[in-house]
């Protein structure tokens, strides 16, 4: 196991690694996609759904491509060590880390379960933390790590309060890695999407609302998984790198 006092640079000739958690659907599958067109070694990683994680990862040996799929509870730390572990071990080291995995419930402050909250603040927070600190201690010289937020925040829609909540967790987290890994060239920061259609948004509404949101933005319409991957793998690549300890909005104008 690497530990971040021992983490040197990829070599010239061996493709840089990326860990996606979430990476089975949505955005986290269409990011581990475009890594991996980008020249990636990809982790495909996966909670629940083993069958569409190796999905991904076959649709990226297809393509010319390196994959491998792999089980993770983001919130356990030994399971997210192992994930690592799996990379390293496949692949040699870790330079990206995108986490991508989370979960949302939507429902008036005053009428949420509180065990839904624990969840979801499980998954979201405890999540991002253990996944980053991971990242922390493992990733190679010139790596990023890539969380992801919400523009719920900015919007503060009724109902969102608990997920909000945890994604402000998630940005506060970020900012303050970024310069806790200060001399490491490790660049950290968010992903804030607007109205995306995932699975995760689409999932309990009905057309009408779906239809207001993607009138929102100046753009007049919804995001895609391919939008919000292009931002990550700018984050993640070269032309990137001088971004470090910000929260990057994606989400066609909404303010």
């Amino acid at each position: 196991m690497t530990t971040y006092s021992e983490s040197t640079q990829a070599s010239a000739d061996a493709p840089r690694v990326a860990v996606v958690t979430g990476g089975s659907r949505g955005i986290g599958r269409q990011t581990a996609l475009r890594l991996a067109a980008d020249g990636f070694a990809v982790v495909v990683g996966y909670a629940g759904r083993k069958d569409a994680a190796e999905e991904v990862a076959d649709e990226i040996r297809g393509a010319g491509g390196t994959a491998v799929a792999a089980r993770a509870d983001v919130a356990d730390e030994e399971q997210v060590a192992a994930l690592f572990d799996t990379a390293e071990s496949a692949f040699g080291g870790v330079d990206v880390v995108v986490h991508a995995a989370g979960r949302m419930a939507l429902a008036p402050l005053a009428e949420l379960d509180l065990t839904v909250l624990d969840d979801l603040h499980r998954t979201n927070v405890r999540g991002t933390f253990v996944v980053d600190q991971q990242a922390a201690r493992r990733l190679r010289t010139g790596g990023a790590i890539i969380n992801f937020s919400t523009s719920v925040l900015g919007l503060a829609l009724p109902t969102y309060g608990a997920y909000a909540a945890s994604k402000g967790a998630v940005e506060a987290l970020t900012l303050i890695l970024a310069r806790e890994l200060r001399g490491r060239d490790i660049t950290v920061n968010a992903v804030a999407p607007g109205p995306t259609a995932t699975e995760l948004f689409l999932d309990g509404k009905d057309e009408e609302t779906i239809a207001r949101m993607a009138a929102q933005p100046p753009l007049e319409r919804l995001g895609t998984p391919q939008d919000i991957a292009s931002v990550v793998a700018f984050l993640a690549g070269p032309d990137g790198h001088w971004v470090n300890g910000q929260v990057i909005r994606a989400n066609g104008g909404i303010v």
